[in-house]
């Protein structure tokens, strides 16, 4: 007789009964999903791996340690029978099947009556992939039919356009330290969602290519301010697209809170009454110095790391930073936007007791294609950028952790 294909349905299983027989790695990998189901749980089985008694422990579901009895699913909605007794098994499953539970059975597929499909979920969509038994139903198979769904879903290229989920309001995305695979999922979507995209130019440009060509995409500092400061009037821009009933992204570079001026602009939509949703991204400050071999903490060598912007120099009356207390560390000091001004914050350093042997690394265009790596100390770093034409944006690493790995790592 010829197979019939598996009927696909979703099963709402909070406060059901299900039984899993069986406390091994099959029960490991499949019980997280019943218990966010909201199940009511009874595993049946006389060991289970640490991970399920940690389960057990907190209360997620219910253990009985003994082997499989006649009698124990009766009251069970669903069934997972996984021990490595197949008699047990088989026993088990001739009971699921004389009280019409459903079942699946992980040492022999083709005697239950239930098949576990291998999924995953995006933003409020389960994917749940099936293959045939002309398809042999190799896990591995259907696992990567489920990622290609899974991952085209999340970054929005499995979409069609008219067909796009569009999220009004402003999005500000953190888009990594350049590298465009180093944004996150949502920050992905959310681009390939978007009607407008206002870009910094740290942004992941990359990204800004991958766009359909109906997106219209913003260079913020080239918007046009006239009377108004460049950021009062990027967060105009970002206003008037919004309240047009557009989907826009602010997409910035590394974080949007990290020196990213991205609370000013929160502060503005929020005055205006626009919807903001905030995406965290990669920090150039762990992110930089780890692409070039740089550990900002490592076991023995520092135990602390600090942020600095560098954009103001120490002598300037409008820094708000405590330089004579960041010579007296001893962990990592990690400057950004500092190029310009390291001669005078490593003069300012050594000044307040800063070893003038202190390693220095400046790491620029970091985790992109054109990164480069250039090291010297404290003493030598201003001499260092002039005849190495160090150029923004680069991360510089003040510290110890500067020798920990491989010198020169790309």
């Amino acid at each position: 007789m010829a197979e019939h294909p598996a009927y696909p349905v979703g099963l709402r299983l909070t406060g059901r009964r299900v039984v899993v027989l069986g406390g091994g790695q099959v029960a490991q990998r499949r019980l997280p999903a019943l218990i966010a189901a909201g199940a009511d749980i009874l595993l049946v089985s006389p060991e289970a791996t640490p991970s399920v008694e940690a389960m057990a422990d907190a209360g997620e579901i219910t253990w009985e340690k003994r082997p499989y009895a006649e009698g124990d699913l009766a009251d069970a909605w669903y069934a997972l029978i996984a021990t490595s007794d197949a008699e047990a098994n088989t026993r088990a499953s001739a009971e699921a099947e004389a009280h019409r539970v459903w079942c699946v059975r992980s040492d022999d597929a083709d005697a239950a009556t239930a098949w576990t499909p291998a999924t995953g979920h995006s933003e409020g969509v389960t994917v749940a992939v099936l293959t045939t038994r002309a398809k042999g139903r190799d896990p591995r198979h259907t696992a990567a039919i489920r990622d290609a769904v899974v991952e085209g879903l999340r970054d929005g290229t499995l979409v069609a356009p008219h067909h796009r989920t569009r999220t009004p309001g402003v999005a500000l995305v953190g888009g990594g330290p350049g590298d465009p695979d180093l944004i996150t999922v949502r920050g992905r979507r959310l681009l390939a969602e978007a009607d407008v995209v206002i870009a910094d130019r740290l942004g992941p440009r990359d990204l800004l290519a991958e766009l359909p060509p109906h997106v219209e995409v913003i260079d913020a500092a080239k918007i046009p301010y006239g009377r108004f400061m460049a950021q009062e009037a990027i967060n105009n821009a970002l206003i008037e697209h919004a309240k047009q009933g557009k989907s826009v992204v602010r997409l910035k570079g590394g974080d949007p809170y990290v020196f990213g001026r991205g609370m000013e602009e929160l502060q503005a939509l929020a005055e205006a009454g626009i919807p903001c949703t905030v995406v965290p991204g990669i920090s150039s400050s762990i992110s930089v110095p780890g692409a070039a071999g740089i550990p900002v903490t490592h076991r023995g060598v520092a135990h602390e790391f600090t942020v600095v912007s560098g954009h103001v120099a120490p002598d300037d009356e409008r820094s708000l930073v405590d330089w004579p207390s960041l010579a007296k560390l001893t962990g990592t000091l990690v400057i950004l936007m500092g190029v310009d001004k390291i001669g005078k914050i490593a003069e300012t350093l050594v000044a307040h007791g800063k070893s003038p042997d202190t390693p220095v690394a400046l790491v620029q265009e970091g985790t992109t294609a054109a990164q480069r790596r250039v090291d010297a100390t404290l003493e030598t770093v201003a001499e260092t950028v002039r005849t190495q034409e160090v150029k923004p944006p680069a991360v510089i690493v003040i510290g110890e952790v500067v020798r920990v790995g491989p010198q020169g790592l790309e």
